[in-house]
């Protein structure tokens, strides 16, 4: 017997907590080899493509599926994400989420996860670039994992990023303040968060202050990259959730072929303590967001189990 499940469902049974439990344990299987993650690949059409994140965990959650999304211009209501769910020992199908709500939450979970071992413990001031949805569930993420007491928010229309500042303060039960320019929320941060989709930087690599984290969500290309290369060069600690995505993407990473490419390691490898997140106090650190593939796999997995736990 198989389940689907709605955003709606997802809406109603997946904390924060348990996306990013359920993230944590995927990623220290990742660091033992019982997450399998190849690179995303592309199914393309004339106008648009499918996009494929395959893998899955054989150790705890015995899940193995895909997840796919499409890349087609337009805002029809029919478009939209699924995550396939089998069991990794029988083949048998577990059942299929629909919508945008787990791929918004494994990434906002991973990011958490970066801030939970990377950024310095007395973190209090949370800064975010970018309004949209993304940005909302990754401040929610934060908050799991740092006690954060004030943030900034920052997006180019103001009506965005002060219906942004007014929800997140009721939801987070902190003072969030829209602000009028990027280098406000920069310069005020202890953590970072840059969730946008702007194709050019969208701050000065020298606003940063000794001891901050920054998690990079947007573009990261070449020719497109929402942080500057000054920014990595700046990091004593660059890291990423999957280096094979970063050596795979059909355009190059923005750091691909430079010293600071050489110097990225994986999360996984923090997260079981083989390496250091920071090595002290004033390193500036940065998070290298990509996405982590059988990670979709994992939370639609335990959003399938909450599900049926609660018929039973």
């Amino acid at each position: 017997m198989y389940r689907i499940l709605t955003d709606k469902d997802i809406d109603r049974i997946i904390t924060a907590e348990t996306a990013i439990n359920a993230i944590e344990q995927a990623l220290r299987a990742r660091a033992t080899g019982a997450l399998i993650a190849p690179p995303r690949f592309s199914v393309g059409a004339d106008s648009g493509a499918l996009v494929f994140t395959a893998g899955g965990e054989t150790a705890h959650s015995k899940s193995l599926g895909f997840r796919v999304y499409d890349t087609f211009g337009g805002k029809s209501p029919d478009r939209t994400q699924l995550v396939a769910v089998f069991d990794s020992q029988t083949g048998n199908f577990k059942g299929l989420v629909i919508g945008v709500l787990v791929g918004a939450l494994r990434t906002a979970s991973i990011n958490a996860i970066a801030i939970k071992y990377m950024a310095r413990s007395d973190a209090k001031n949370l800064g975010i670039l970018g309004s949209g949805l993304q940005a909302r569930y990754h401040m929610q993420a934060a908050m799991v994992v740092r006690p954060f007491e004030y943030a900034r928010v920052h997006s180019p229309t103001a009506s965005h990023r002060e219906a942004f500042a007014a929800e997140m303060s009721d939801r987070a039960d902190i003072r969030v303040e829209a602000v009028q320019s990027s280098e406000e929320v920069v310069r005020y941060s202890d953590v970072l968060i840059c969730a946008t989709n702007s194709s050019t930087p969208v701050f000065d690599a020298g606003w940063l202050k000794p001891g901050m984290h920054i998690n990079t969500i947007g573009p990261k290309f070449k020719e497109a990259h929402e942080l500057s290369t000054e920014v990595a060069q700046n990091s004593h600690m660059i890291v990423t959730d999957s280096l094979d995505q970063v050596d795979s993407y059909p355009k190059p990473f923005f750091l691909l072929d430079t010293p600071e490419r050489n110097r990225m390691v994986e999360l996984s490898e923090i997260v079981v303590g083989r390496q250091r997140g920071r090595l002290s106090v004033t390193d500036i650190t940065l998070f290298c967001s990509v996405g982590l593939a059988g990670t979709e796999v994992v939370l639609a997995n335990e959003a399938l189990i909450q599900a049926n736990s609660q018929l039973d």
